[in-house]
């Protein structure tokens, strides 16, 4: 089979893989049709975090070609969406919900596990890792949205689970990439009251406000804080989603929190980027755990399944707001209007 092969920075290569077979009871083969290119794979490329050669990639969904002796939830022909971790499901970690950091786990696309950039791969715990899609005959934009849950919205959906996002919870996010887009439609999902995004990419500001963000704050550094305390009357945030991974959003992140409050990690820092210890006890998250995250937006009927998918759909029905905080009139601070 042919897959993308990661040969050094700057250098990602098509090359020849061995075809995947089942080699445990647990197992089963792949064969991907849709995969896409998360931000961590940029980062090993531009060579901000190391990489063994070989395999990248692990961002797909795909149909189910063989499956092990010991498979009872997966049956070969299904369409099923998996996280970019694989995970036993019965280690302690699984078990408290923890997938992501599973005893007998790993990663796609790294340690010579195959990756979701190729034709097809094996899947270890198919049963405990993957998750079956409903229906058929999917149309593109569906499958677009079936995709983004085996990363970037279940990811973002941690962040805001991790940071105790609840119904009337005044929320930052910090990040505008696709992690902190889909934070800011969780965080909404949540019944958050308050989503103040943190972006100075305009056309981001734009989505987060289709996604339903109620601010936006295009500073940065110590100015982001006071746009952020501003808009909190100089309280601060209940809940802090830092989507990024920089030492600056960390800060950010902190800084913005009220007294109490907890800071929502989705994701791996290189050590580049941050030599600090990523899950201190004012963090909570450490890396996302998609597995438990990914069926919260599937459900048996395919109607209500690909509403709850689609980011625009997820965005559009939020609980009415309970905050204490006066709420403002949605606002960009780096356009500032008189109030």
């Amino acid at each position: 089979m042919r897959a993308a092969v990661f040969s050094g920075p700057r250098s990602i290569e098509v090359a020849g893989r061995p075809d995947p077979v089942v080699a445990a009871p647990t197992d089963a083969v792949v064969r991907v049709v849709l995969a896409c290119v998360c931000g961590s794979d940029l980062w090993y490329y531009r060579g901000e975090s190391p990489h063994a050669l070989g395999p990248i990639g692990h961002e797909f969904v795909g149909v189910v070609d063989q499956v092990g002796v010991e498979v009872q939830d997966i049956a070969e022909g299904d369409l099923v969406v998996a996280p970019f971790k694989f995970s036993d499901g019965t280690c302690a970690n699984c078990r408290a919900g923890w997938t992501s950091s599973c005893l007998a786990g790993g990663a796609f696309g790294t340690d010579g596990f195959d990756g979701g950039q190729g034709q097809a791969l094996l899947v270890p715990f198919a049963d405990a890792t993957l998750v079956v899609v409903p229906g058929s005959g999917h149309s593109d934009e569906t499958m677009a949205s079936v995709m983004a849950l085996s990363d970037v919205m279940p990811t973002g959906h941690h962040a805001a689970l991790s940071a105790g996002v609840v119904s009337g919870s005044v929320v930052a996010v910090v990040g505008d990439g696709a992690v902190g887009l889909c934070a800011v439609i969780a965080a909404g999902r949540l019944g958050a009251a308050l989503v103040i995004a943190l972006t100075r990419n305009p056309p981001h500001q734009a989505l987060a406000r289709s996604f339903g963000a109620s601010d936006i704050v295009a500073e940065r550094g110590d100015a982001a804080t006071e746009a952020v305390l501003e808009l909190t009357d100089g309280v601060g945030v209940d809940a802090a989603l830092e989507c990024v991974g920089t030492a600056q959003s960390f800060a950010t992140a902190f800084t913005v929190a009220r007294p109490g409050a907890t800071v929502g990690s989705s994701g791996f820092p290189t050590a580049s980027r941050f030599r600090s210890t990523l899950c201190s006890p004012a963090t909570s998250g450490c890396a996302a755990a998609v597995r438990p995250c990914a069926p919260t937006s599937l459900s048996s009927s395919t109607t209500s399944w690909r509403v709850a998918s689609s980011p625009a759909a997820s965005s559009t029905s939020r609980p009415t707001s309970t905050a204490s905080r006066k709420r403002t009139p949605p606002r960009t601070s780096g356009a500032r209007s008189n109030r």
